[in-house]
């Protein structure tokens, strides 16, 4: 038998967290260290899987299936295609340097203190939503896909609640109260869109009799399972709903604002760059594979809410005070774009919304990291407290303008190349939708040159005069995503070439072809 090399990509980080966790709670450096180390360990195996995975292969590779529970059909099988396997990259790529930038985050509350954070659990939890959002994208069986999709809640429930953000300007105990506040939040919402869920799993099962994604979508193909229409729209609703609440989409985006100004910084990361992928990724995956026509009838209400999502987030995120909290809502507008680009159904807009997915997590891990290190020198998330910040540290001004234009979609850096992908798709099947999402870009520019303004530029305020510089540390963490966010949009061709066949075997899923441009005949 082969090598499970996608159950060795998932079960490697999971093994990390049990050790990490049993770590002597004196030797919290050597946790650290061996997160770390899993997790770098966990990247080196996603290459693997990267490099052997072939574009112009079959649909699904590096598949493995066997029995689990036979009486309900219930199957452990893994497969990746191209959409797949960049986002798997991904993961793994980020998960170090949210490690790294959160090397301090759970260390003792104060000098000398008895109140000891739990150090361990912290890495360890990390750890395993890393596991539980890899096996996730790779999970080719819906019941198992559930499962994690459900899973991940566990930990992130606990690295929101427990582990809070100190830069809080109403003190500890206020801190608490919203940090428990944020957590049972994103709980509920993500806990309510999987029960709905869960009961459209039971639904397809019904009428598929499995919860093989591969079976069941080959089936509806050659019309061996023909749904009923009210059946499949049903259906379609009930996965939807969940990847819409994970994802996020507006009206269900309000756990996110909540759960990423609360949370430390890295964890914050770990929630818009890593975990809420998932639902957008599953969207392309289940919502089009296994209900086609569902999917083109519920086309215009999607792209409506995507739009107000666009719109909405960027308007917010122009009237922030607190630093994080406007990310958060320029996520939302953000995954506005994503969503808009799987559902304007070409090729165009769904290799755009993938690659924006890789290109979000990156520019957003870049952004929101240097605003942690901001953040933890001044000891407060609120612009007003900051003025001339790049007089005194220019290295970390620097860095925090190129993740912000990254932000604003600047041409020469990678969102500028997916965003213009989903604004062209969307156009090209509905002129209108693609214009008005278009006024995205401009708020993008208002709310992130004025971060930076009010943050970076003006007179040196007293409290940042004696602000240090990037340490070395924090320089390895920003450094290569830099480096990364100007590679991607000078030169995207490695993340397209994979992404595109999968695109198109979506799009026939489907059944929709992009349309021929209106050409005026030559006189």
């Amino acid at each position: 038998m082969s090598f499970p090399l996608l159950t060795a990509t998932a079960a490697l980080p999971a093994i990390g967290a049990v050790l990490t966790a049993a770590v002597p709670a004196a030797r919290r450096n050597a946790a650290k260290s061996l997160a770390l180390v899993f997790s770098l360990a966990t990247l080196a195996l996603a290459i693997v899987v990267l490099v052997r995975y072939d574009p112009d292969g079959g649909r699904y590779q590096l598949t493995e299936s066997h029995s689990w529970i036979a009486d309900f059909g219930v199957r452990y099988e893994l497969g990746v295609d191209g959409i797949g396997v960049a986002l798997v990259a991904l993961t793994a790529l980020l998960i170090p340097f949210i490690i790294l930038a959160g090397w301090h985050d759970a260390d003792p509350l104060e000098t000398g203190s008895k109140r000891w954070r739990p150090t361990q659990g912290f890495f360890a939890l990390i750890l395993a939503v890393e596991a539980m959002v890899i096996i996730s994208f790779e999970a080719t069986d819906v019941f198992l896909f559930y499962i994690f999709f459900e899973a991940m809640l566990i930990p992130m429930y606990f690295l929101i609640g427990g582990f809070g953000d100190r830069a809080h300007e109403h003190g500890e105990e206020v801190a608490s109260t919203q940090r428990s506040y944020a957590a049972v939040k994103f709980l509920l919402y993500n806990l309510v869109g999987g029960l709905i869920m869960l009961a459209a799993v039971i639904g397809l099962y019904v009428v598929a009799g499995n919860f093989s994604l591969t079976e069941i979508a080959e089936a509806r193909a050659n019309g061996t399972l023909d749904m009923a229409k009210n059946t499949e729209r049903w259906l379609f609703l009930g996965f939807f709903f969940a990847f819409a609440v994970k994802a996020p989409l507006w009206p269900l985006h309000t756990w996110l604002p909540n759960a990423m100004g609360e949370a430390t910084t890295p964890v914050a990361v770990l929630i818009t760059a890593v975990v809420d992928k998932v639902g957008t990724f599953a969207m392309l995956r289940f919502c089009l594979q296994l209900f086609p026509e569902a999917s083109k009838w519920a086309t215009p209400a999607v792209l409506v809410l995507a739009v107000i999502s666009i719109i909405y987030g960027a308007l917010l995120a122009v009237g922030q005070r607190d630093i994080k909290r406007l990310v958060a809502y320029a996520s939302i507008s953000h995954f506005g774009f994503i969503i808009l680009g799987i559902f304007a159904m070409t090729s165009q807009g769904q290799s755009g919304a993938t690659l924006y997915m890789v290109n979000h997590g990156i520019s957003t891990a870049a952004l929101m990291l240097v605003a942690g290190f901001l953040i933890s020198r001044r000891g407060s998330r609120l612009i007003a407290d900051y003025g001339g910040v790049q007089k005194v540290a220019p290295v970390l001004a620097g860095t925090f303008l190129i993740g912000g234009l990254a932000t604003l979609s600047l041409p020469g850096l990678a969102p500028f190349v997916s965003e213009f992908l989903v604004l062209v798709g969307t156009f090209a099947r509905y002129p209108a939708i693609g214009i008005v999402a278009t006024f995205g870009i401009v708020l993008a520019a208002l709310y992130t040159l004025v971060l930076y303004q009010r943050t970076m530029t003006g007179p040196v305020k007293p409290e940042v005069s004696a602000m240090p510089d990037l340490r070395a540390r924090e320089l390895v963490v920003v450094a290569p995503l830099i480096v990364l966010l100007i590679f991607l949009g000078v030169y995207p061709k490695p993340v397209t070439d994979i992404v595109n066949p999968a695109v198109k075997q979506t799009l026939s899923d489907v059944h929709k072809k992009d349309p021929q441009p209106e050409v005026e005949a030559a006189k």
